[in-house]
Order: C-alpha cells, then sequence, then structure tokens
C-alpha cells in the first residue's frame, strides 16, 4: 500500500511544485491595501518570445491593472521593475495604463528598466531607482526586413515621438536633454544611446529618488494617506 505524505511533507510538496510552476513558493495570503506588480525580462507583447527567454506578458498585466482599479479594497500600486525592454506598443500600452490609474503609484527599478522599461518606470506618480540599476534610453529599432520606403522611417519617427513624449510628460527630463541622451554617439558600443546608473538617472530628472523598497513602499503608503485625508 502507498503511504500517504503527512502535512508537512505535503506542503513541501506544494511549494516545489509552485516554484517549478512559477518561480516562487507559496506566499503568505495576508491582507493588504496595495497591488503589487512586477515587470521583470523582456516585455511580450502580440508576437511569443523565444521559450528560453523570462517574459512579462502584457495580456497578464492588463487585468491585473484592471482589478486593482475596481477593487475598492486596493488603495495603491506598486510597480517593481527589472526589464531589458521588448515589445515596444506592449510596452507602452501597459505605461499609458499605469498612469491613467487615478490611486496612488510608486515604481522601483531594481536591476534594470531599460528601452521600453524607461516609460513604465516614469508611468507612476512617484519613482525610484537603486544604486546599482541601470536604465538604458535609445531610439526604437527593429529586427528583421525592413523596406526602406519613406513610410517606414515616418512610421518609426512617430513612434518614437509617441515615446518620448510620453517620457517627458510623466518625468522631470526636458526633451532636448531626453534627445542628446538618445542619440549620443560614446556611450554604446556600434550603437547610440545612453545607460544611466542610478544616481545619475535621477540627476538628468528621469527618476525622482534613489532609494530601495522601504523607501519606496513608504513613500507609496505617504500618497495613500495624503489622498485619504
Amino acid at each position: 500500500m502507498k503511504k500517504e505524505p503527512d502535512n508537512d511533507q505535503q506542503q513541501n510538496n506544494d511549494v516545489m511544485d509552485n516554484v517549478n510552476k512559477i518561480g516562487t513558493p507559496n506566499l503568505p495570503n495576508v491582507d493588504n491595501n496595495i497591488q503589487f506588480i512586477t515587470i521583470i525580462g523582456e516585455i511580450e507583447g502580440h508576437n511569443m518570445s523565444s521559450s528560453n527567454k523570462k517574459t512579462t506578458k502584457y495580456e497578464h498585466i492588463i487585468p491585473m491593472l484592471i482589478a486593482a482599479m475596481q477593487d475598492p479594497k486596493i488603495e495603491g500600486l506598486f510597480i517593481i521593475l527589472n526589464t531589458a525592454g521588448g515589445d515596444v506598443e506592449a510596452g507602452l500600452a501597459l505605461s499609458e495604463l499605469i498612469n491613467s490609474v487615478d490611486k496612488p503609484k510608486v515604481s522601483l527599478v531594481l536591476g534594470g528598466g531599460h528601452s521600453i522599461g524607461v516609460p513604465l518606470a516614469t508611468a507612476s506618480d512617484y519613482s525610484f531607482i537603486v544604486p546599482t540599476a541601470a536604465m538604458t534610453i535609445h531610439p526604437i529599432r527593429t529586427t528583421g526586413l525592413v523596406i526602406g520606403v519613406p513610410q517606414t522611417f515616418r512610421y518609426f519617427e512617430k513612434m518614437q515621438k509617441r515615446i518620448s513624449g510620453f517620457i517627458i510628460r510623466t518625468s522631470k527630463i526636458d526633451e532636448k536633454t531626453l534627445k542628446n541622451l538618445m542619440y549620443a554617439t560614446d556611450e554604446l558600443a556600434n550603437d547610440v544611446g545612453t545607460i544611466l546608473i542610478g544616481k545619475e538617472a535621477v540627476d538628468y530628472g528621469l527618476i525622482d529618488e534613489v532609494g530601495g523598497f522601504s523607501i519606496a513602499l513608504k513613500k507609496l503608503n505617504d500618497l495613500i494617506e495624503q489622498k485619504n485625508l
């Protein structure tokens, strides 16, 4: 006869099953007035990323944002970023949706907030970056066959204006500074753009403050208290 696992063994099995499925152990079920949203790896949009990449699917994040907006118990959003960028349309759509939520929002850039991760970081009401995190600012680019006609250039030009306009609207950086960082030729090998690390992103007005999780969480709680006054 097969022996049934005891309670402790069953809990361990459940934890390991959860780790195998989503990469994290079971989290404690705590009533919270804050919705935590993590955006990691590559932003996956209309096209599937390769199976060996960690991705954040925008169709998973959108329902979370909608639910947080509609749930009266949720009073604030905490966005945690460690992304290499990805699908431009999907990333910009998520940025606009985050920005349009009328509950207090704070973002924290951990390892990186590169490429389309920049507007995702600035979409909140107040943004933080840890001292060692990096943000890469560069013009949009594509891979594969690009048809060399004027319409293609105008499409990329308009897309770039959409992204730049959002960043300028949601941060303290000015258009001239952003453009200079975007088209710098002495930062990246065989490419254009600029890498900002920690305080540099704050000095340029892209991010509001250098700080970690505790400071960012305190700021969000302060914003929630101010709104509830």
